[in-house]
């Protein structure tokens, strides 16, 4: 490739808010008193074949959406009542537990029929890599084609791989994902664990109620990314790395400018940092360290009260980086009022020329971190 730039050139997004066509820009954010968040699901006969559709499961109906609407937000045009297809080179996807709903059923099964008798639907499509090569199926795509499974990194290591094979020009293009349900079984389990809130509280103020734990979520977010710029094209994908908790804040500071610098870039050069709090005080002590010590000035901005925790969010924290990019606007909704002395999050004042970078910093239960850069496309 002659320009070793990667660009974002279409999204789609499943998730608890109205994020189906990327228009209403969180301009009416969904909010309710839970310790949960469902996705608003779409009319899914409008993407998928009537017949297919009773024997697919919630995640592979909202991956297969969410796909559908980024390869046509990306330049695919109705034509005769069908949607004209793009394929991409290859499919990379991301998920923390896969598809747990398939899952549930068939180990529901085997035990109500002591392991007699059993469909083999279930099974199938219980697997993690269903909703990527059912998407490819749908697609006719017979390229590369892989599910990473990495826990709360998954989204960041499918986005890496496709990344690596871009630079290397084996790809031209990549359909990219995250994607993760939540069940009634799998939440009660994890409530057990401590994972969420005991009592509900309103999710549009998360950050202000002190209960140990936080609120529970979902969603399927895509991504097309391509080495050439269009005139829809929302950001440039500028870097992305991952590593196991560090030792200690001051680790975690030298790891966010090592990242930087390996970009050409220096803190004050961010717009805009998208932050993974979500609302436990055992967890988000190290933003809270981080934006004292490091950020200082730079304005901040959250998204877990906006789609709950699960281990593809940072795929939702994603489309709101490249939405903010395109529209050069932040939402109200995702500013962070105030946090270790830092002001709203806005456009700074010695930005005239607007928004250029915007990093994502979120980390799963302290244990997988992750840094990830988006730049205005040039």
């Amino acid at each position: 490739m002659s320009d070793s730039s990667i660009y974002i050139n279409g999204l789609g997004n499943v998730s608890p808010q109205k994020t189906f066509e990327n228009n209403n820009f969180l301009g009416d954010p969904i909010s309710c008193e839970s310790n949960r968040l469902k996705c608003i699901e779409p009319v899914y006969k409008d993407f998928i074949p009537a017949e297919m559709i009773r024997r697919m499961g919630r995640i592979i109906k909202m991956g297969v959406a969410a796909s559908k609407l980024c390869l046509s937000d990306a330049g695919s045009s109705p034509e005769a009542g069908n949607m004209r297809k793009i394929i991409p080179d290859a499919i990379i996807t991301g998920t923390g537990l896969g598809c747990l709903e398939d899952t549930e059923k068939f180990l529901t099964s085997m035990i109500k029929n002591d392991e007699e008798f059993l469909t083999p639907t279930s099974f199938i499509q219980s697997t993690h890599n269903t909703v990527a090569g059912q998407i490819a199926l749908l697609l006719g795509c017979h390229g590369y084609n892989f599910t990473y499974v990495h826990r709360g990194i998954s989204f960041e290591s499918a986005l890496i791989d496709a990344i690596t094979q871009m630079k290397m020009g084996e790809l031209t293009n990549v359909l990219v994902g995250g994607s993760d349900e939540l069940t009634a079984n799998s939440f009660t389990i994890t409530s057990r664990l401590g994972f969420w809130k005991q009592k509900p509280v309103e999710t549009i103020h998360l950050l202000d109620d002190l209960q140990r734990g936080t609120i529970a979520g979902e969603g399927a977010a895509f991504f097309f990314l391509d080495n050439k710029k269009s005139n829809h094209t929302y950001a440039r994908l500028s870097a992305v790395t991952t590593f196991l908790k560090p030792a200690s804040v001051l680790k975690l500071s030298e790891r966010l400018h090592e990242f930087l610098s390996a970009a050409g870039l220096n803190v004050s050069d961010i717009g805009l940092v998208i932050l993974g709090l979500n609302g436990d005080p055992r967890t988000d002590r190290i933003y809270h360290h981080l934006a004292k010590k490091d950020l200082t000035g730079i304005p901040l901005a959250y998204f877990k009260h906006l789609c709950g925790e699960y281990h593809t969010a940072s795929a939702f924290a994603t489309w709101l980086a490249a939405m903010v990019l395109k529209k050069q606007s932040v939402p109200e909704a995702i500013k962070v009022q105030r946090l270790s002395g830092q002001e709203p999050a806005g456009v700074k004042k010695n930005q005239s020329a607007g928004l250029e970078h915007v990093l994502i910093y979120n980390h799963f239960r302290e244990n997988n971190h992750a840094f990830i850069l988006l730049s205005r496309p040039s």
